[in-house]
């Protein structure tokens, strides 16, 4: 399994993996055990794969990819409705004291897993590298997940030490928005959140 950046190339794969769990086109058996709700054509991953270099995948030696992870500046994804609503309400929000704003934050996620690799550490590995990736030109994360989703919620806080900084109301469905801090590694993050509950 090699992480790294996306490519052109993956394009096809990252659709085939994207649709087997999108909300639109995800099997009902599969809906609980998480769900993407951001949807991808091929000329969006192509622009974000060619410009905004934020698009990492967990590419399998047969081509096909086991994972993949977005990240991308707030311009690009204010295409989008949910997140243009993100973008009303950063400058009313902080993390460790930072106040927020499109130029020293980005959009992390979607990110997506196919199911026989879930619970084997790819979720962490692949989410390390795209933070590594990012923390050059960002020193905070922001994401978002839906409340309909508690897999994806337990595995942002409890597994990848992500921070619940507020919640809001979009489209007639309830998220938590999340951050982190792009300097800090997986460790330090859950050091962090088991001193902050003692």
């Amino acid at each position: 399994m090699e992480i790294r950046n996306a490519t052109p190339e993956d394009i096809d794969a990252i659709l085939r993996l994207h649709r087997r769990y999108q909300v639109d086109t995800i099997a009902d058996e599969d809906r609980s055990d998480g769900f993407v709700t951001t949807d991808f054509t091929p000329e969006l991953l192509r622009e974000l794969i060619e410009s905004d270099e934020g698009f990492f995948v967990a590419a399998r030696e047969d081509g096909e990819i086991a994972g993949y992870v977005m990240a991308a500046s707030w311009k690009f994804c204010s295409r989008w409705p949910i997140f243009a609503r993100m973008i009303e309400d950063l400058p009313s929000l902080s993390y460790r004291e930072i106040p927020l704003s499109t130029e020293n934050s980005y959009q992390y996620g979607p990110v997506c897993i196919d199911k026989p690799y879930r619970g084997s550490g790819l979720l962490e590995d692949i989410f390390e590298f795209a933070r590594e990736a990012m923390e050059p030109r960002y020193p905070v994360l922001v994401t978002f997940v839906n409340k309909a989703n508690p897999r994806s919620y337990a595995a942002h806080s409890r597994k990848l030490g992500l921070d619940t900084i507020t919640e809001f109301a979009f489209n007639g469905n309830e998220y938590y928005e999340m951050a982190c801090l792009t300097g800090e590694d997986l460790e330090k993050r859950l050091e962090s959140q088991t001193l902050g509950s003692n």
